[in-house]
């Protein structure tokens, strides 16, 4: 009658990934696309020190799945102007580095990708907090 559940602990998480997918707005959608490209190259990372060439790859492949298909493909070019046009030369550019990363076995190059999508991860949540300080309060 019931599935068994092989992994309950990872079926939660998907749900509760799943969840909040759908129920944020457009600015927590791109939260959620930086914490998930900053979890991806950190596992990289840590695949990379272990010697496990493989899933090393598959994290840097999500990674850059995440910054082309995710934060790159939401950029509005015709809205955003300039700041679109420098934000997607600097997501092609992380794609590189991860790339190089990669084919080079570089921690160097992770953690500098680390870094960028901290930084911009950063700068999205201060534009967060300041949307919602400059929001009327309902009455």
């Amino acid at each position: 009658m019931f599935a068994v559940m092989n992994n309950p602990v990872a079926a939660y998480r998907k749900i509760g990934v799943e969840t909040g997918v759908e129920s944020a707005d457009p600015h927590k959608l791109i939260l959620m696309l930086f914490e998930g490209a900053l979890l991806s190259v950190a596992s990289a990372s840590l695949h990379m020190q272990r010697g496990e060439v493989a899933r090393k790859g598959e994290c840097i492949s999500k990674a850059i799945n995440i910054i082309a298909n995710g934060l790159k493909a939401s950029l509005d070019m015709g809205a955003g102007g300039d700041l679109a046009a420098k934000l997607a030369a600097l997501y092609d550019y992380m794609c590189n580095r991860l790339f190089y990363a990669n084919l080079k076995n570089n921690p160097a190059a992770l953690d500098e990708v680390s870094h960028l999508l901290a930084e911009l991860k950063s700068a999205w949540e201060q534009i967060g907090e300041q949307a919602r300080t400059a929001q009327p309060h309902a009455a």
